[in-house]
């Protein structure tokens, strides 16, 4: 086998809705009418938007104003193309915050655009105003992005005419209760929303770089940006209005122009091709459109919050502050506890799987908390997640709709977390209290406040399970602090005893940008052959680049083409040599042997080794060996792994997924996610299974084939790889 095919199944969103507005486009760019400031804020089959009282719009639902985003892009020549994962294809990146994370690598130019214009309804997750969530109008963990992209097509007018057009024609929104901010220099946007949109003057705010201007990092493309926002109190007038204020408005729709490149030394030098990246919030304009006083009770969450409201006998319209906020807390964690699971992340204590795991105890305690027990059938001892789960999934279609298939993986994951952590909760509440009372008798503190100490954070955390924001939260309510840096030299302390060493080549980002500028993606022709004549393209040392080097060194080695396979899929790399001959009778002048092969800055191999003879230089034609024994070692421990995968689902069921694996030359180890350690009856079961297929000697082919036609044939998923259009 050549890799595992780890792309998840892609699904279509469904046939269009029926289109009575404008007339369809065909291509990306060329202007089309938009309306102006005295355009009417109607369309066919939708009335205004109702501004006053207390009812939900009806006109709108959230599956509604996505259909319509995405249909009114595609009738413009726009590729509709699925949300990527929550866990995104980029090491830099924790969890997927933005659309823009899958085209990243065509924006940085690392990767050849596949369409000139796409158009997607992005899953985003955002943990960092967490304490915000519930107790703000717009804060969330889990949201929709819809966006639009433009590679080096459309540019600014474009953009801007038709975020116009959708909002007001396609919307309804009232034009005169529509504000716009642009970048305090970019007079050119100024112009077009001024001139040729025709927003007034006085609702076009100039804004400095903190608030409108976009950059990728301290180097690479940027630009000025341009937000919409909402007004709900037109009648406080246009004098000194403050678009921060968000009592009175909403920002709902950012345009980013990149049309720059930030220089090492901060300058700014045109782009050749120029960029669009724009985000709409979908709760946010849902909540514009259904006339409701925050993101939360849109239709798009408040049926969760209807849900959990039964589960604790309450009803939203009668609760408090209090209880409400609560709710809203429970419908917007469970939508990304959902999801995250869906996307394959796993509750744990580290990385994504401790993002999942301090969600699902925020939910649990906050149930708890308003009287939350028991599944909903009359178990009172069950878990009401999988309960709350169902709701979200019942909501997912639209969104995502592997989620449905994914079901009971779902459901199992939460109610076991739910039930491990509730075990713990009591006695963990138990201490808490004591810790907190001795802490409030103590004469330590920080600041005028009782201080719970690091050592005692962390135990609750490590032993109990007790997510640090949550002993902070409790902790807070009795007018008690935390001290986060014991906490935080305790957690350090556990990570040095538990966390191996990992052998990662890395790039600094200053020769990063010099070497990615001067070396083109790395041609693979290691499945044709073990054999290839290549050029070294760039040696390094330590990570920095050289013209040459000499017997001995340790060396990376950059070439244009290689039949080296790099680690990847959890295959190791190739092992072999590089010759480099002299220019007379072949005489061998250097011999390089390779132990590793990494990928870096996209498609980059990189050939770490010894010069064993001899020396190198850029620029010299080189051959490349692959050890042909070892590759072959690898391609029978690869093959086992999809056997061994086979025998699993086959003995405890589909519910099981890898997780991740290691092909050796020597031996493979497989990863996969289960509730439950395997019985000794289901090892012996899948063992023998594999060993009977081996046996049978089955005739192996290996094809390379589109990504959708391996699909098609019922391709294995790997979760979390990401593939190119051939496989």
């Amino acid at each position: 086998a050549r890799r595992s095919l780890g792309l998840r199944r892609q699904h279509g969103r469904g046939a269009p809705a029926r289109r009575t507005s404008a007339t369809p486009v065909v291509c990306c760019s060329g202007s089309l009418p938009v309306a102006s400031q005295s355009s009417q804020s109607t369309m066919t089959g939708a009335n205004p938007v109702t501004v006053a009282g207390t009812e939900r719009s009806s006109e709108w639902s959230g599956d509604a104003i996505r259909r319509r985003f995405l249909d009114f892009y595609a009738a413009r020549g726009h590729k509709i193309l699925p949300s990527s994962s929550l866990v995104p294809d980029d090491p830099t990146v924790f969890l997927t915050i933005a659309g823009m994370l899958q085209f990243k690598p065509i924006f940085l130019g690392k990767e050849p655009r596949r369409v000139p214009c796409a158009t997607t309804s992005q899953k985003c997750i955002r943990t960092n105003d967490i304490e915000n969530v519930g107790r703000t109008s717009r804060h969330q963990t889990f949201f929709e992005m819809l966006g639009n992209f433009s590679f080096g097509d459309y540019f600014k007018k474009d953009a801007i005419k038709w975020a116009w057009e959708l909002t007001t024609k396609e919307y309804g929104l009232p034009p005169e209760r529509l504000w716009i901010s642009v970048f305090e220099d970019d007079d050119e946007a100024f112009s077009i929303w001024l001139n040729e949109v025709g927003v007034p003057k006085e609702r076009i705010k100039r804004m400095g770089e903190d608030d409108n201007f976009w950059t990728s990092g301290a180097t690479g493309p940027c630009g000025p940006c341009s937000e919409m926002y909402y007004d709900f109190h037109p009648e406080r007038g246009s004098l000194n209005a403050d678009l921060n204020d968000d009592s009175r408005f909403i920002e709902f729709y950012n345009l980013v122009f990149m049309q720059y490149n930030k220089n090492d030394d901060g300058s700014l030098e045109p782009l050749k091709q120029k960029n669009i990246d724009t985000g709409m919030g979908l709760e946010r304009m849902a909540r514009i459109l259904q006339n409701v006083p925050n993101n939360y009770e849109t239709d798009l969450i408040f049926p969760i919050m209807e849900k959990a409201a039964s589960m604790a006998l309450v009803s939203y319209s009668k609760a408090d502050n209090a209880m409400r906020t609560n709710l809203k807390v429970i419908g917007d964690h469970m939508r990304a506890v959902v999801y995250l699971i869906s996307d394959g992340v796993i509750p744990s204590n580290i990385g994504r799987g401790y993002v999942v795991r301090r969600l699902i105890r925020r939910v649990v305690r906050t149930g708890r908390l308003i009287g939350m027990r028991g599944d909903g059938h009359e178990n009172s001892e069950g878990a009401f997640l999988p309960s709350l789960a169902e709701t979200v999934i019942s909501l997912s279609s639209e969104i995502d709709p592997d989620v449905e298939s994914r079901r009971k993986s779902i459901l199992g994951e939460l109610q076991r977390e739910e039930l491990r952590f509730v075990q713990t909760l009591g006695r963990g509440e138990k201490l808490l209290d004591e810790l907190l009372d001795e802490a409030l008798g103590s004469a330590g503190d920080i600041g005028d406040k009782p201080c719970l100490s690091g050592k005692d954070v962390f135990l609750l955390y490590d032993t109990y399970g007790f997510p640090i924001e949550i002993t902070a939260e409790i902790a807070s309510e009795r007018g008690v602090t935390i001290d986060m840096k014991g906490f935080d030299i305790e957690m350090e302390n556990q990570r040095k005893q538990s966390q191996a060493a990992h052998n990662v080549i890395k790039l600094s980002v200053g020769n990063e940008t010099e070497i990615i500028k001067s070396i083109p993606d790395t041609e693979f022709l290691g499945y044709e052959s073990l054999f290839a004549t290549a050029v070294v393209k760039g040696i390094l040392i330590n990570g920095n680049p050289v013209e040459n080097v000499s017997e001995g060194t340790d060396v990376e080695i950059l070439l244009d083409r290689t039949p080296f396979y790099a680690e990847s899929g959890g295959q190791v790399g190739d092992n072999g040599f590089l010759y480099v001959y002299g220019e007379e009778g072949g005489k061998q002048n250097a011999v390089i042997e390779i132990k590793d092969v990494q990928k870096s800055l996209g498609n980059i191999f990189v050939h770490k080794g010894t010069i064993k003879q001899g020396s190198v230089e850029v620029g010299k034609k080189i051959d490349a060996a692959v050890d042909g024994k070892l590759r072959q070692g690898a391609k029978a421990h690869h093959t086992a792994t999809h056997l061994l995968q086979s025998a699993l689902k086959s003995v405890i069921g589909s519910e099981t997924s890898q997780a991740g694996s290691l092909v050796a030359f020597d031996r493979l180890r497989f990863d996969f996610s289960f509730h439950r350690p395997l019985t000794e009856k289901e090892l012996l079961e899948i063992e023998s299974l594999v060993n009977q297929w081996i046996s049978d000697a089955t005739h192996l082919e290996t094809n390379v084939m589109a990504l959708q036609d391996a699909k098609n044939a019922g391709a294995t998923a790997m979760f979390g790889e990401k593939y190119g259009e051939q496989v």
